[in-house]
């Protein structure tokens, strides 16, 4: 595995943590189809939480959810209609939310939630 693939599982592995600490369940992780992926797929019991799991070593390009642009949410919410219909969920309220996770070498992870990001 690459470094940059096991820091970013690292990364979703500190958000799931923390959002089952929070009192999520979380339903399905990293489902693909072929317009993308979800990184996390949750629910409150009221409503399905995507998140977007941001990871990074350092600040040097920016904080990690800066990453997440209007293009990028944009697909997410098509990816998101694919895995309603994929799992034949007529509807439901869906929040989308980012997790941005910094793991600095030699530091504790931090992270940040965003809650409904987009």
């Amino acid at each position: 595995m690459a470094a940059k693939d096991a820091l970013g599982r690292r990364g979703e592995d500190v958000a799931v943590e923390y959002l089952e600490k929070r009192g999520l369940v979380v339903l399905t992780r990293n489902w693909r189809c072929r317009d993308g992926e979800l990184d996390v797929v949750a629910t409150d019991a009221d409503k399905l939480v995507v998140c977007e799991v941001k990871t990074r070593s350092g600040t040097g390009f920016g904080e990690p959810a800066e990453a997440v642009t209007g293009r990028k949410a944009a697909r997410i919410r098509r990816v998101t209609q694919a895995w309603l219909a994929a799992h034949k969920v007529r509807w439901c309220e869906v929040r989308f939310d980012v997790v941005a996770v910094l793991i600095e070498p030699g530091h504790p992870a931090t992270l940040q939630h965003y809650e409904a990001a987009f």
